[in-house]
């Protein structure tokens, strides 16, 4: 894995309990709440100052379309939260995927690195089956009853993604602490 053992140690954290409250308020409500996705985009900016210090790091050249740029590793991986978010924009205006959905992966896209996006679409598949089959699951036996009044319950084909958007962050955190670099 491409991300920094220590800074996953550092993330998981502070992102846990915001991922926590977004898969919950999305399978009680169908939504991902701004303020969560705003939390986690704040968590990245100011733990990552300490973590990946722009001043002290090294800076890494690449490109940006056309344009060459040697960057901090810090400010790389804020421009992930723009790219992913003009995706997830066109997605959602596709009729893809809910809009805080969207959201919630621009501010989790800070905290991937560029080296470990197919390990991150396969915890994304393997968390998705696993969640989707686990709701789906207590949607039609007595597990329903924990919280009966769960709007996820009674959507009909609609899924909440933030159950298995939030799990993917913290899994790919957690291996990152273990088999980070």
């Amino acid at each position: 894995m491409f991300i920094p053992s220590a800074a996953a140690a550092w993330f998981l954290p502070f992102v846990l309990p915001t991922c926590f409250y977004v898969a919950f308020t999305d399978m009680r409500e169908m939504r991902i709440k701004n303020h969560a996705v705003m939390a986690l985009a704040v968590v990245y900016l100011v733990v990552g100052l300490f973590v990946l210090p722009p001043w002290a790091g090294d800076w890494i050249s690449g490109n940006l379309g056309p344009v060459k740029l040697s960057l901090p590793v810090y400010v790389w991986q804020l421009l992930h939260i723009v790219v992913v978010l003009i995706v997830g924009i066109l997605l959602n205006a596709a009729g893809v995927m809910g809009a805080g959905d969207a959201k919630f992966c621009a501010a989790a896209a800070a905290f991937v690195w560029v080296g470990d996006f197919m390990l991150v679409m396969i915890i994304l598949s393997a968390t998705l089956l696993g969640a989707f089959s686990a709701h789906r699951l207590a949607k039609h036996t007595r597990l329903r009853q924990f919280a009966p009044h769960w709007d996820s319950w009674d959507r009909g084909k609609l899924f909440p993604m933030g159950l298995t958007l939030a799990g993917s962050l913290v899994i790919y955190l957690i291996l990152g602490i273990i088999r980070g670099s």
